[in-house]
C-alpha cells in the first residue's frame, strides 16, 4: 500500500497538535520536493501563521482557508455552510484531479459534526481519490466513518495546556 494507493491519516483528540502534526507532514514533504494542499474548514482567513506562508518562499505548500470561524450555539449556520461547501468543492477537485502529493483537510471533523458537509460524501471522495494521494484529516471528535477509512489514526490527549493556567494563545505556537 503506502505510496501506490496513498494513505489516509487522522489526527484527532482533545489535545493540542492536530494541525501542527499535519503541518509537520507538509514540511517533511516539502523537503522531498512534494506539494501539499491544505484546506482549512471553520478557520477564518488571515488568522494563523500557516496562512501567511508566501507562495514564492514556500512554493510547494498552499493553504486555503474556507471558514467563517468556529460555529457556536446560536450562530446562524448559513455563512458557515456556504464556506464549508465552497471549501469542500475546492478540496474535492484537488482530490480527484489536482497535482498535490498530500491533501490536508484541517478541522474537517467540525464541518461534519456541525452538519455542514456529510461524512458519506467525504468517505466517497476519499475512496475515489487519485492514485498515490495521501490525505490527512484533523479535528476533535473525528466522526467514526472517517476514522474507519483511515490507515493511521492518532488521538492527541491533553495532559496540560497553558490555557488552563490562564495563558492566552501564543503567536507561532497556537496560531
Amino acid at each position: 500500500m503506502g505510496d501506490k494507493e496513498g494513505l489516509i491519516i487522522v489526527f484527532t483528540g482533545d489535545g493540542k497538535g492536530k494541525t501542527t502534526a499535519a503541518l509537520g507532514i507538509a514540511l517533511r514533504a516539502l523537503g522531498r520536493g512534494q506539494r501539499t494542499a491544505i484546506f482549512q474548514f471553520m478557520k477564518g482567513q488571515g488568522r494563523s501563521g500557516e496562512q501567511m506562508l508566501d507562495g514564492n518562499t514556500v512554493p510547494l505548500i498552499e493553504v486555503h482557508a474556507f471558514g467563517a470561524g468556529f460555529l457556536r450555539d446560536g450562530d446562524d449556520p448559513a455563512p458557515h455552510r456556504k464556506a464549508a461547501e465552497e471549501g469542500w468543492r475546492a478540496a474535492e477537485e484537488e482530490l480527484s484531479s489536482g497535482s498535490a502529493n498530500i491533501v490536508v483537510l484541517d478541522e474537517i471533523s467540525h464541518a461534519v459534526n456541525n452538519s455542514l458537509i456529510p461524512a458519506e460524501q467525504i468517505v466517497r471522495s476519499l475512496g475515489s481519490r487519485r492514485n498515490g494521494l495521501h490525505v490527512v484529516l484533523t479535528g476533535r471528535n473525528m466522526p467514526r466513518d472517517l476514522i474507519d477509512v483511515a490507515d493511521m489514526v492518532t488521538d492527541m490527549k491533553e495532559i496540560r495546556h497553558a490555557y488552563s493556567s490562564g495563558k492566552g494563545a501564543v503567536e507561532g505556537i497556537d496560531y
